[in-house]
């Protein structure tokens, strides 16, 4: 008898709905003094003091040089590819949120995508210099799940060909690689602080920068191109964070070791209770460089039904996983008539998005919560 098994009687089936996930928010009461300094400034936007403060504040929390903040983490995206003036073509990956080459779109670039690794669902270096053509000028991978991407060869692979490496790293809020920020790697790395991710600013994102030289232009871009009351430098957007948002991101930062921690804890409970689950795969754990953003487990042949039909039988009982990534962004029509399109070049990722299927994971989540739900896996 599995563990689950061995509980199953204990955590029947309940009404109450669970999501794939659920915004942390600290109690209302500390959040009431940050409203009323910005009542009082009645500075609501336009890089006020909680803007100024929660930049330098996740530049020492992260381990970073520079952060721009933003109002989304997409809007970054846009900005970070105009940033380093990139055009032509980006070799990217299919397996993501559609903001990655949404962004791409929008600034007129042509999206080369190339397959993943089976392993990690990251971006798989050994393709990506077969996808390399006179019009590639960038790279932009993504830490997909908050796991690093193969940085190293990455980095060895645009530093031959003069590539710029732009990191979608919406999923990787905290997460380190050989006792260092992930953030650092690249000519620039993207976040979200959207409801979502492991830290919000209920909507929000930002860009890591290497110099201060960097920043300022995207400050710039950001703020419709304004130098000076007088002055504009480019076609900027407005993608500034408001107060609010960054008020908000500074009390955040007061509770979030906490809400990583006990990530981390239901994070071993799964792994313990689905050991035993034939059929049932989770991804290699990364014990000292993942921030457990996400519980992706990946429904092989031999389970008892389809991960369709898995994913169904969870809804049925209340239990709202998802199919992060399904469909495939190559498989959106905007999309799949581009050669790197085609289904036959990404093996590896139709397979992963026809598997996987996102358990929930948030912090408020009860141990009971998640015996019940692998209790609806354990067939």
């Amino acid at each position: 008898m599995s563990a689950s098994n061995a509980v199953r009687a204990v955590y029947p089936a309940a009404d109450e709905r669970i999501y794939v996930t659920q915004p942390y928010l600290p109690p209302l009461r500390e959040f009431i003094p940050y409203l009323e300094k910005i009542w009082n400034s009645k500075t609501l936007t336009n890089g006020g003091p909680f803007h100024q403060q929660l930049e330098k504040a996740l530049c020492d929390y992260l381990g970073v040089e520079h952060i721009a903040l933003f109002a989304n983490g997409t809007l970054a995206l846009v900005t970070a590819l105009q940033a380093l003036r990139v055009t032509g073509e980006v070799i990217t990956t299919p397996y993501t949120f559609v903001a990655t080459a949404h962004s791409l779109l929008w600034n007129g670039i042509k999206p080369v995508f190339v397959d993943i690794d089976p392993d990690t669902l990251n971006l798989d270096p050994s393709k990506i210099e077969a996808a390399i053509t006179p019009q590639t000028t960038a790279i932009m991978p993504v830490h997909c799940y908050g796991r690093p991407c193969n940085v190293e060869a990455i980095q060895k692979i645009a530093d031959n060909y003069n590539l710029k490496v732009i990191y979608d790293a919406a999923h990787a809020f905290g997460v380190q690689r050989d006792g260092s920020s992930v953030l650092r790697w690249g000519d620039l790395a993207v976040l979200s602080f959207h409801a979502t991710k492991v830290f919000n600013t209920f909507e929000g994102g930002a860009i890591v920068c290497p110099d201060a030289r960097t920043k300022q232009r995207i400050d710039h871009l950001k703020n419709f191109g304004f130098v000076d009351e007088v002055t504009v430098v480019a076609p900027g957007i407005n993608g500034k964070m408001s107060e609010v948002n960054a008020a908000f991101g500074m009390l955040q930062l007061q509770h979030i070791d906490r809400a990583l921690e006990r990530r981390k804890e239901i994070d071993r409970l799964y792994r313990t209770l689905l050991a035993d689950v034939k059929g049932v795969r989770c991804l290699n754990p990364e014990e000292d460089s993942t921030n457990r953003s996400y519980f992706p487990i990946l429904v092989e042949p031999d389970y008892p039904i389809s991960r369709d039909a898995l994913y169904q039988h969870l809804r049925d009982e209340n239990i709202h996983a998802r199919r992060y990534f399904y469909p495939l962004v190559s498989d959106f029509p905007m999309y799949r008539g581009l050669p790197s399109a085609n289904a036959s070049n990404l093996p590896n990722a139709k397979a992963a998005a026809s598997k996987v299927l996102c358990l929930p994971i948030y912090p408020d989540l009860a141990d009971d919560d998640v015996h019940r739900i692998v209790n609806c896996i354990d067939l």
